[in-house]
């Protein structure tokens, strides 16, 4: 029985240190003679094991959001923390390495590369990112095993319905073994039965591989199994609603 590699950064948050730290964030881009504010002085804390939704209008700076926490896009000003790591002092290779190993993406399309099968999805990220060995084939196959897909190893994009296919995404993004966990619209092309299916999904893994999930979802039916709920309107992120908090 293969054992998946899972809560190793124990020791990194020992300490209580946040996964994800974003402080006084602020995104603009040049639009013609002025600019446009994408990011709007956004702070955000997200400990370990812990779901955030994050809601809003088309426009109103969630992909920004996910492009800054993702350290593929580097903010105007303010700070951003990957499990207490300034990404700002880090060099571009270093701030690669650290998005490699510390940061999982769940796009809202799976882009599975279609002549490889569900394994081989995992096995090439992991490749990708410098890593790869004889465990891992044993340890693709326990994460597929793991998101509901253990008759599915084998099989090729074409032969997975699109649940399928995001559960695939979903182990892909794990096979690093992030802190962070970033997922752009989930349930986009689900019916209801799979989104809620996913849904339960990326929140059971959350807890289990100790990971901070921010998921942008459109979706407000399913709010009530995430930790807390953060709404962003014109590039402001308001203050998350814990559900504990809504709950006492």
């Amino acid at each position: 029985m293969t054992t998946i590699r899972q809560n190793t950064h124990a020791q990194i948050t020992s300490s209580s240190a946040p996964a994800l730290e974003l402080e006084h964030v602020t995104l603009t881009y040049p639009d013609g003679t002025g600019t446009v504010t994408a990011l709007d002085d956004v702070s955000l804390t997200l400990a370990p094991g812990t779901v955030t939704a994050v809601v809003g209008p088309s426009g109103s700076g969630k992909s920004s959001l996910l492009a800054v926490g993702s350290t593929l896009v580097s903010p105007t000003s303010g700070v951003v923390r990957i499990d207490g790591t300034d990404v700002a002092g880090l060099s571009e290779s270093d701030r690669s390495r650290l998005r490699r190993e510390k940061i999982g993406i769940v796009f809202q399309q799976p882009n599975l590369l279609q002549s490889l099968t569900a394994c081989e999805q995992l096995i090439i990220a992991d490749r990708l990112r410098g890593e790869g060995g004889d465990g891992t084939r044993a340890r693709a196959q326990a994460l597929l095993e793991r998101v509901g897909l253990a008759d599915a190893t084998g099989r090729r994009p074409h032969q997975l319905s699109g649940g399928q296919r995001q559960r695939v995404n979903i182990a892909r993004a794990l096979m690093g073994d992030p802190s962070v966990l970033l997922v752009d619209e989930p349930t986009a092309a689900l019916d209801h039965d799979r989104s809620e299916a996913i849904m339960d999904l990326l929140c059971q893994v959350t807890k289990e591989f100790s990971v901070a999930t921010v998921i942008v979802t459109h979706d407000t039916e399913f709010l009530p199994k995430t930790d807390a709920v953060a709404t962003m309107r014109d590039g402001k992120l308001a203050e998350p609603e814990y559900a504990a908090a809504a709950a006492g």
